[in-house]
């Protein structure tokens, strides 16, 4: 019954009111707080340091709403990559989540903190990507592992220590290819995405000239100009 309750709440991505229940709410205050435990005792209690913590906090949740209603997922985790890998959706693979949370919290420069990306099971079938947020100059594991396409849009939170080792790893090359596109504070909207899937199935850059004629990247243009009508000057849509 637990399993088949998951699974139904997982067939839909989470409505707009969903970072703002009592219980998300609740789990944010909680993200913000561990966040500032990432930082030296003298600057928890600092205001500029709270502020980046709530920022991130707040954004993660909501922008892994906001992630899933764009890319139309509605089942989570694996069972929406069978769909992907079967032609039936174009996107939500872990990678996507990956590098769209990235986008969103690239969004304001940082201080106290800094953002990366990490996988599990790297090269093998069961490989799974997801963003981190860590203090500033701190290696992995020191980090709080955000992950947005486990439960489509639902975001889960885990504490890098307690992972395996054996099976995770911090991956700073797709940390930089993914900051020179998303700089700090940039202005990308939420409908954007750096790689699409081209006609001949491959995933290239959206600015590639293989990449420009596929249908995912139409839609991501369909997106951007649907999210700028509805909201007029806003670079996301949560």
């Amino acid at each position: 019954m637990l399993l088949l309750s998951c699974l139904l709440l997982g067939c839909y991505p989470p409505p707009k009111t969903y970072p703002d229940t009592k219980l998300v709410t609740n789990r944010r205050i909680e993200l913000r707080g561990n966040l500032l435990l990432l930082l030296p005792p003298e600057q928890r209690c600092m205001e500029a340091a709270q502020q980046e913590a709530a920022w991130l906090a707040d954004t993660a949740y909501k922008a892994a709403a906001g992630i899933s209603r764009v890319n139309d997922s509605h089942f989570p985790g694996w069972a929406g990559n069978w769909l992907i890998n079967m032609r039936v959706q174009d996107r939500g693979l872990c990678w996507h989540y990956q590098h769209d949370m990235y986008r969103e919290l690239r969004r304001r420069p940082l201080k106290f903190f800094r953002v990366g990306c990490c996988v599990r099971d790297k090269a093998r079938r069961t490989e799974h990507n997801c963003v981190y947020v860590a203090a500033a100059g701190t290696p992995w594991p020191k980090v709080w592992v955000l992950d947005a396409w486990m439960w489509n849009g639902r975001l889960k939170v885990s504490n890098g220590l307690e992972l395996d080792q054996d099976d995770w790893a911090d991956l700073p090359e797709v940390t930089q290819e993914l900051e020179r596109i998303y700089p700090e504070g940039h202005q990308w909207p939420i409908e954007h995405w750096c790689y699409v899937r081209r006609s001949d199935g491959k995933y290239g850059l959206y600015y590639a000239p293989e990449s420009l004629t596929a249908p995912q990247t139409r839609r991501m243009f369909q997106n951007i100009e649907c999210g700028h009508k509805t909201h007029p000057g806003k670079p996301t849509n949560y």
